[in-house]
């Protein structure tokens, strides 16, 4: 009983300690709003270039994607699992930029963590704007595949987005965002 009291204390601390590093942005808590952007404009075009050279497919999609988001995000593990994240979306036409976060949460039975990069890619301005404006939310249910072999192979737009993670392994076959939330971020003030 001792073990598991003590991996639930560490695994709250670790979602707690997740959930508050939602309300400060990679520059730090001491980084200026505009400190921040800046860090994210910077990585975002980092993550797209790093993309573009795993994934062929994935650049023609963006050739003909609306707007695109990318998102920097770590994500621990241990009996619970917590993660967030931020980025920006953009709509290509007007360049414009919304600044975003997200924030992921669950149980699990393992232990670790990751450091990775989602791209989001979306095929129209509808699909777009609901991201911006709504957010979104996943279950379970909602993932999206791509991969060093299958983003070759045919990868396309599913019901408007495709969906690209990244980590220093290089493309990942499986993207779960399950129990994931997206939404706008106070650094657009």
């Amino acid at each position: 009983m001792g073990t598991f009291r003590t991996l639930l204390t560490i695994g709250a601390a670790v979602v707690a300690v997740n959930l508050t590093s939602l309300n400060t942005a990679v520059a730090g808590p001491f980084g200026s709003k505009a400190q921040q952007r800046t860090n994210i404009v910077a990585r975002e075009a980092a993550t797209l270039e790093k993309l573009w050279e795993q994934s062929d497919t994935a650049r023609r999609l963006y050739d003909r994607a609306y707007g695109y988001a990318t998102f920097d995000i770590i994500k621990i593990s241990l009996a619970f699992t917590g993660g967030g994240g931020q980025g920006a979306a953009v709509a290509k036409g007007s360049g414009e930029r919304t600044f975003m976060r997200m924030g992921t949460g669950g149980l699990n039975f393992g232990a670790g963590g990751q450091k990775y990069q989602l791209v989001f890619l979306f095929e129209d301005r509808a699909v777009f704007d609901r991201f911006v404006t709504e957010g979104w939310e996943a279950g379970a249910s909602a993932n999206a595949v791509a991969g060093p072999a299958g983003a070759n192979a045919g990868a396309s737009f599913i019901n408007g987005v495709a969906v690209y993670q990244i980590t220093e392994g290089g493309l990942m076959l499986q993207v779960d965002i399950s129990g994931t939330k997206y939404w706008r971020s106070n650094l657009n003030e």
